[in-house]
């Protein structure tokens, strides 16, 4: 793990790192020095790690909580390359949408594609953070929507180190399998005029979370139109689950 800055402002202290050619942030309240609650945030499709809404809810995470965030860019997002693979799959994708095709199947293959990379580098990225002592082995968390959702679903069942997450605005069709192994406490978002991800598919998704302890939140609007209340509702979930 190989930190290129590090910047402080608000309380907040900001560096930024890569890991094996993985660029990523940690927040962390400025002058830490013991072990805390560390939360894993997945940005969304075409977004990247410091996406104006994941810094916000990092930075409340940090300020209001004393958390530890850290965020990644998925592969062919923000400042990592291009992937050939990936732009194929997405052309094709796009001229089988105008052709008739439904989008949702389409975005549950690609993501399903995607998670088996990112699995494997979300858990090497908690291994290396949790080495850092302002960090420590504590309590993990796992926030993500949209694609954060779709690759959240599957990084959740394989991490036992997840206490609990915050997911939605995803569909069934990529993760049901996964979804059936998660036990832990969730918070799922859903908008009710979803233009992305057919409702059916995301009450679908809930219904197949194993937790014992889940919740949904639906609220009218289309995909990106997640009520500001929702994050004062996510900083008491992982308050309470994450101490």
């Amino acid at each position: 793990m190989r930190f290129i800055s590090e910047t402080s402002s608000d309380g907040v202290c900001e560096q930024l790192f890569t890991l094996r050619e993985i660029p990523g942030v940690l927040w962390t309240p400025e002058g830490a020095v013991a072990t805390r609650p560390l939360v894993l945030m997945g940005h969304g499709g075409g977004q990247h790690k410091k996406a104006p809404d994941v810094l916000a809810r990092a930075r409340r995470f940090v300020t209001e909580r004393g958390f530890a965030v850290v965020a990644v860019d998925v592969p062919a997002h923000g400042d990592r390359p291009k992937v050939e693979e990936y732009d194929r799959i997405a052309t094709e994708n796009q001229a089988r949408v105008e052709a008739g095709e439904e989008l949702a199947p389409l975005i549950a293959g690609f993501q399903a594609l995607v998670a088996r990379q990112t699995v494997p580098e979300w858990r090497a990225i908690l291994d290396a953070v949790q080495q850092l002592e302002y960090v420590g082995v504590g309590p993990v968390g796992y926030w993500g929507v949209s694609l954060g959702c779709g690759l959240g679903v599957p990084f959740v069942a394989a991490e036992p180190r997840v206490r609990a997450a915050v997911l939605g605005l995803g569909g069934v069709l990529a993760s049901a399998d996964s979804a059936a192994r998660i036990t832990v406490p969730v918070e799922f978002l859903v908008q009710w005029d979803d233009e992305r991800v057919p409702r059916v598919q995301s009450l679908a998704l809930f219904d197949a979370l194993a937790s014992a302890e889940k919740t949904l939140h639906a609220n009218p609007g289309k995909h990106g139109e997640i009520p500001a209340f929702e994050l004062e509702s996510t900083l008491r979930f992982f308050g309470r689950h994450l101490g």
